[in-house]
Formats: C-alpha cells, structure tokens, sequence
C-alpha cells in the first residue's frame, strides 16, 4: 500500500455516534423494557395471589385441625369484624376457622420475628376455649440447613404444637417436656427453637385481650352452593 492510501484510509474513519443519539437509545430500551415488565406483572399477580390464597387457605386448615372452612377477621375498633378477601386491610388480621357445619373450632394467627438467620413468618392455631396452641405451620425461614430448619422438618419439634398451653407464657426446655407450656428445643437450633416460642409469645401477647370470649366469635362464613351440574350437550334426548 502506497503513503498515499495509507492518507485516504486514515481520512475514512467511521463517525461515532452522537451523545443525543446514546441517550435517545438507551430511553427507548429502557422505556421498551419497563412497559415488557409492567405488562408480565399485570398478567402474573392474578396468578401469584391466587396460589397465595390457596397455601393460605391449607395452613389453615393445618394449625387447624377438622376445619374446613375459614374467614379473615380484621380488628377494628376492638372488635373482630369479617371482612372480604380481597378487601384492603390494613387493620391487625387473624383467620376464623370452622368445620363444615360452621362450627368455630380456632384462631390461625400469624406472626413474624428474628431467627438465627433471617426472619421467621409462621401460622399457628390457638383455641380460646382450652387457650392453647393447637397446630404450627412455618411460613417462611432460612435457618440454617440440617439444623434450624427442623423448626419445620422435624416432626417431634412439630408435635410441641399439637396442645400447648400459653399460660404461663411458653418457654423453651431441654431434655423433655414436663409441663404443659414447654417446648422440648431442637438439639443444636436452640436459637431457632427459641426464635418460633417468642413469636407466638409476644403475638399472643398482643391479641388475647382482643378476643371474643368464647362462643362470641364472628360466625362462619355462608357455605359456598354447590356447582350447578352440566347441561348435557345435544338437548333433550
């Protein structure tokens, strides 16, 4: 190549793009993205709440035990009032649950606290009438694997639930359960153990002077008809 073409080449070098342009690109994908993400959240969130209502509706009736039916109760102006599903609510919430004759059999309540990781969420069953815990579901946890997260994978530590007194306030054992409102820790999770027992200790705490006595509760919920059968194609035969 001659010094005059190597000249030419040099002079024939690409523009680059204007600072303007950069940015009117980087808008548009921006703004291209925002309303593709916008868009998959309108479409998913039915989907999302209704599962969450599903895993909701069978905790439930798990801290629960023979129910079969629930209603959400929301605390407004010292009284436990039923309220829609899909009602805003921003008042204190507990879960009425009921068999299938609409019989009150207990609260699902639900708290939150520190465990030894992160935050533990957890539902459990109280019945006002023996007032004792009846049943525990955890809702969310990262315990420690093979350790603290037996606060949901072992059944034995589960079974401290089934009838546990909280008067006096419950409190954490070790080598067995001798009274009523103990709980036996998990080996090598006592802070996780611990973690579960003040929760409930303290929601408890905050919702026994709210609670109707015994046999005042708000009733069932109507029971849903039953689907209409299908018409039979083809008409009258």
């Amino acid at each position: 190549m001659t010094e005059v073409q190597l000249t030419i080449s040099a002079g024939q070098q690409p523009s680059q793009p204007s600072s303007l342009r950069l940015v009117l690109t980087l808008g548009i994908a921006g703004l291209l993205s925002g309303f593709a993400i916008a868009g998959a959240y309108q479409i998913t969130k039915p989907i999302i709440d209704a599962n969450n209502a599903r895993a909701l509706e069978a905790a439930v009736f798990k801290v629960v035990p023979g129910s079969t039916r629930m209603r959400k109760l929301a605390l407004r102006d010292g009284l436990l009032v039923p309220v829609a599903g899909d009602e805003p609510v921003t008042d204190p919430v507990v879960y009425g649950a009921y068999d299938d004759a609409g019989d009150f059999l207990g609260y699902a309540i639900e708290g939150a606290g520190s465990g030894f990781q992160d935050i533990i969420r957890l539902l459990y069953g109280y019945d006002p009438v023996r007032r004792c815990v009846i049943g525990l579901e955890i809702l969310e946890s990262r315990e420690t694997p093979g350790l603290g997260d037996k606060i949901y994978k072992d059944a034995a530590f589960q079974a401290n639930f089934e009838a546990l007194s909280v008067e006096p306030p419950i409190v954490v054992v070790k080598d067995g359960r001798d009274a009523d409102n103990e709980v036996d820790a998990i080996t090598g999770a006592t802070i996780s153990s611990l973690a579960v027992v003040k929760i409930i200790n303290t929601v408890t705490g905050a919702w026994l002077p709210d609670l109707p006595p015994p046999g005042e509760e708000p009733p069932a919920p109507p029971a849903e008809p039953d689907a209409p059968e299908q018409e039979q194609q083809g008409g009258e035969r």
